[in-house]
């Protein structure tokens, strides 16, 4: 039975991160093929006893998957071509000093399943609220399950989520209410969080420095893109968001997860 994109990746992943263990060295192509096939017979309950790697070969649909697989995995920098500087050529390959990183949780942004997602979340945010953390989960298991408008509601829903969570905190200190007392009186979210853009911008330079960085990128560049990827998703425009779109945007709500938590620390 043909396997998904994203499963093809969680196992070569799992693989190269050495957190499945195969019969042969994942440092060629082929080698990673078998690993792969091998994984998801043990996956699968499919091991039989004194048989491993070469008895457990992918079907041609999942060979298909990996040769994209591993392109992608080669254009983001995970993977290189070559075994050592004197053995550059493909078929060998190995992980990058970025992979290698990545691998060792030194990544913010390295995942590929709901538990490697939640762990990059929570690794920046480790404070984020449950109910925002339950919408990313969804979005990335929506994101796996080949669901992209459903992973890109999730996403708006947990960005919105976040917004009102930091117009609370504010609502709540008698210090900050009345500074920002005009967001209230608005009513959709994006008056809201236009108003409070507005207020904010003159309050920018008494802020610490690490709330100021790139403040307004997060606050209105990415908030914009994942609020048109939202509607898009939400409404019947005929609009499907392609999966590296998908990704873009599940990568871009920790920086915005995290400059909110930020300014939260602020108006607390």
């Amino acid at each position: 039975m043909p396997h998904s994109y994203e499963e093809v990746r969680a196992a070569a992943l799992d693989i190269l991160t050495r957190r499945e263990t195969v019969a042969y060295e994942p440092s060629q192509y082929e080698h990673l093929s078998l690993g792969i096939g091998e994984v998801f017979a043990r996956r699968e309950a499919r091991i039989q006893p004194g048989h491993f790697g070469a008895n457990y070969l992918l079907d041609a649909s999942d060979k298909e998957t990996l040769l994209e697989l591993f392109w992608d995995l080669f254009r983001q920098g995970i993977i290189t071509l070559g075994l050592n500087d004197s053995n550059r050529q493909f078929p060998f390959f190995r992980l990058t000093q970025s992979g290698q990183r990545a691998a060792a949780g030194g990544d913010a942004y390295f995942f590929h399943d709901v538990a490697s997602y939640e762990g990059a979340v929570r690794r920046e945010v480790p404070d984020v609220d449950a109910a925002t953390l339950m919408y990313l989960k969804e979005a990335m298991q929506a994101f796996r399950s080949g669901c992209l408008l459903s992973a890109t509601v999730m996403l708006g829903v947990a960005t919105e989520h976040t917004f009102m969570l930091l117009l609370e905190r504010i609502d709540a200190n008698p210090s900050h209410r009345a500074t920002f007392a005009n967001v209230f009186t608005e009513r959709t979210l994006l008056q809201k969080f236009n108003k409070f853009r507005n207020l904010l911008e003159p309050l920018i330079r008494g802020l610490a420095p690490e709330v100021r960085e790139d403040l307004d990128t997060h606050l209105s560049g990415i908030l914009s893109v994942l609020r048109t990827f939202r509607n898009n998703a939400g409404h019947p425009t005929g609009l499907i968001p392609d999966r590296e779109q998908t990704f873009v945007l599940l990568q871009l709500v920790i920086p915005y997860l995290k400059k909110q938590y930020q300014l939260m620390q602020v108006y607390r």
